[in-house]
């Protein structure tokens, strides 16, 4: 072979790599464009109501910021927790659970959940993971987390507010408990490893193994771990509560309650970037029962605000524990 055509052979032989990499880098640029997008838009719009309420500024607002940015990397560790439930050869690092958890969070900017899933997806071919296993972990977590948000929640406002909540507000409230049916079945493992079962059969043309299914038992107990991520943001919103006006001590659980509930339906929501509006809804929604429905609006807009700021220290977050991880493994 001369040395021309060696050559050429070696560039043939790159350019898929070269397509690939521009391919990957196009991508990503596009997803922290829209990101980006839709982060500033949530944060421009509702800073500029804030900023017409002339509030002072309160460096608890910082520490509530703080607040929401801990919750999601503890959300990923208990999500690390399910997939070595499902698979104990599957070895996920601390910091790898933190930085998927973190990039998977930041990803609920685009409408619907296929960014989030996607990212984890991704990271699962690149660390050698089934991906229909860390599928199944991503529907549990979700799982988890709307149960661990929607029944505590639920019986706080009950409890606090009576069932005349629900009279004029049926359409809105009664969402949650509706849900609880088909996550229910989730739980119930039998029944929920057919019914995935079928679809990937023949999809993927061979069967899941029972054993990426967790027991209800076990199930049962990972929900009530993701009560602990809820009850830290719920501390977050009671602190932005005390900013605007006086919470008393027989407040803090309901008012808590509202916000873990108003993001467990914006969740749901899974149309709008970040359920926005949604949330806000709920929350004044609740608030107003304790409250000048104007103070309700200015508490949900600020909680908006701050909890945008920690979605920028959840950024901060990805950028330096990402680096920890070797090249191949990142998200």
């Amino acid at each position: 072979m001369t040395r021309s055509a060696a050559i050429t052979d070696v560039a043939a032989a790159s350019a898929p790599r070269w397509r690939k990499r521009a391919l990957r880098w196009g991508i990503t640029v596009l997803v922290v464009g829209v990101v980006g997008f839709f982060f500033a838009r949530a944060l421009i719009d509702n800073w500029a109501q804030i900023q017409a309420e002339h509030l002072t500024f309160d460096w608890l607002w910082v520490v509530a910021a703080i607040i929401f940015a801990i919750a999601v990397p503890l959300t990923g560790l208990l999500w690390a927790r399910v997939v070595r439930a499902l698979s104990p050869v599957a070895h996920v690092t601390v910091a790898e659970a933190v930085a998927v958890q973190s990039a998977s969070w930041l990803l609920k900017y685009i409408p619907g959940q296929v960014g989030s899933v996607a990212n984890k997806v991704i990271w699962a071919g690149r660390k050698g993971i089934s991906r229909t296993l860390v599928v199944i972990s991503f529907v549990y977590e979700n799982v988890f987390l709307q149960l661990a948000s929607i029944v505590p929640s639920m019986i706080i406002l009950m409890l606090s507010l009576g069932a005349e909540i629900f009279g004029d507000n049926a359409s809105l409230l009664l969402l949650p408990l509706l849900v609880l049916v088909p996550f229910g079945v989730v739980m119930y493992k039998p029944f929920f490893h057919k019914i995935v079962s079928v679809p990937a059969r023949r999809a993927l043309k061979q069967d899941i193994p029972a054993d990426f299914f967790l027991g209800s038992w076990r199930a049962v107990l990972f929900t009530t771990e993701f009560i602990g991520p809820r009850a830290i943001n719920g501390i977050g919103f009671v602190l932005i509560c005390a900013t605007i006006t006086e919470v008393s001590p027989g407040e803090w659980l309901p008012f808590a309650a509202a916000y873990v509930l108003a993001g467990a339906i914006g969740i749901l929501a899974f149309f709008v970037p970040s359920g926005l509006g949604v949330r806000e809804a709920v929350i004044v929604l609740v608030l107003s029962q304790y409250m000048p429905a104007p103070e309700a609006i200015i508490i949900s807009l600020l909680a908006r605000v701050i909890s945008t700021v920690g979605d920028g220290l959840v950024a901060l977050i990805y950028v330096v524990v990402r680096r920890t991880i070797p090249k191949e493994y990142r998200p």
